[in-house]
């Protein structure tokens, strides 16, 4: 049978590992729960199996029957801080945690992955590294297994990495997209404090306020970020967080803010780095106030290597149809720390969709949305699709 019909017979089992992962989620580098559900649906295959000694991850290199090289799989893990509100049967069981962006979708995917080849084994040309990752959202998950070695376990160099992201809207149900270069942004903080002198609301001339300040310095990110950077390398600057005082007619001492900060080459992420902890510094200097700046560069641009990529949309084309498989025509503005993987290693990151049967995916809530559904459908095409990408990107030895 193939790789899709193969997938197909343990589909029920995938999609009761991930509802099972989705009625317990996990936030951070500590999944406990997770880790042994990922350990149980994974015991009696011939994996060597390693775990995290810093975060709940688990490393499993397939080791095949025939001499070659070796190919990592990733799947990340954690969830979301973010309350449910999607109604479904086996919704979140744990108040303020959902899996929101389909990492539970990603896990499952895996270990069906695992299963596939596994059985095929014998045959295999080379190792698999299966890369089971805490950690992603926004906690370096990627950064702390490669520290730990992921990287490295196979005893040999990698050959390539894939990883897949399902998405909840704007693909239809099981098509596959991806795109050579730069297919998702990086990904920085800015955290900025301005401290001033409190009073009261009706005399702003006896204190320092810093509110005013605040705003003023909110308006200035958006207004430096046209005038500084070109439209065809652009760059999203969003405060999402902002906070001052406890009452209408008091002058708070600090007034605070949050910005997520994406650009999509890594020439604009340093000129952000530099660039924006000096302007809210002279706004605040400028009003006789001091500003606490800290500047978090989290993940860098998501770069897939050209020939990877046309590897792994080529296999997608022979697995569902060149009908279900799209050229994205640019990048997504989401960030991954798969980054760090694809810094080191020539491979892809490929967009799957999940949205389910009869939505309209221009309009069906986003990843990270509380109502955000994803359809289980597409789990025997995440698990055919990564082990035909390892399986042939083995058998392909050095001529990709």
């Amino acid at each position: 049978m193939s790789a899709l019909e193969c997938a197909r017979e343990l589909q029920p089992d995938l999609v009761r590992l991930r509802r099972s992962l989705h009625r317990e989620p996990e936030l951070g580098l500590r999944l406990p729960r997770t880790q042994e559900k990922v350990l149980d649906a994974l015991d009696g295959l011939p994996l060597d199996i390693t775990l995290g000694r810093e975060l709940s991850s688990v490393t499993a290199v397939l080791r095949g029957g025939r001499p070659g090289g070796a190919v990592l799989l990733r799947g990340d893990m954690d969830a979301l801080p973010v309350d449910e509100r999607t109604g479904v049967e086996y919704a979140s069981e744990v108040p303020g945690r959902m899996h929101g962006c389909g990492h539970d979708l990603h896990t499952a995917g895996l270990v069906g992955a695992a299963t596939l080849l596994a059985d095929r084994r014998e045959s295999l040309q080379g190792d698999v590294v299966f890369m089971f990752q805490p950690g992603e959202e926004g906690h370096n998950g990627a950064g702390a297994m490669i520290d730990e070695g992921v990287l490295d376990v196979a005893g040999k160099p990698l050959d390539a990495a894939f990883a897949l992201h399902v998405s909840a809207n704007r693909l239809p149900g099981g098509w596959v997209a991806s795109r050579p270069g730069t297919v998702m942004t990086a990904s920085d903080v800015l955290r900025v404090t301005v401290r001033g002198e409190g009073g009261h609301g009706s005399a702003p001339h006896h204190a320092k306020d810093p509110v005013p300040v605040v705003c003023e310095m909110v308006t200035a990110l958006q207004n430096w970020v046209t005038r500084t950077f070109d439209i065809f390398d652009p760059v999203v600057v969003t405060v999402g967080r902002l906070h001052a005082g406890t009452q209408q007619n008091v002058i708070p001492d600090t007034a605070e803010f949050e910005a997520t900060v994406r650009s999509y080459s890594e020439a604009n992420h340093e000129l952000l780095a530099q660039g924006l902890p000096r302007l809210v510094r002279g706004i605040a200097q400028a009003h006789g106030l001091e500003a606490e700046v800290a500047y978090e560069m989290l993940y860098p641009v998501t770069v897939n290597e050209p020939v990877a990529t046309e590897f792994a949309l080529e296999t997608a084309r022979d697995l569902f149809g060149a009908g279900e498989v799209w050229l994205a025509p640019q990048p997504a503005s989401g960030s991954e720390d798969f980054s760090l993987v694809l810094n080191k290693v020539p491979g892809a990151m490929l967009l799957v969709g999940a949205a389910p049967e009869g939505v309209d995916v221009e309009k069906a809530p986003q990843n990270h949305s509380p109502r955000a559904v994803f359809d289980d459908r597409v789990l025997h095409r995440q698990a055919a699709l990564l082990a035909e990408l390892a399986e042939r990107r083995l058998a392909a030895g050095t001529s990709v």
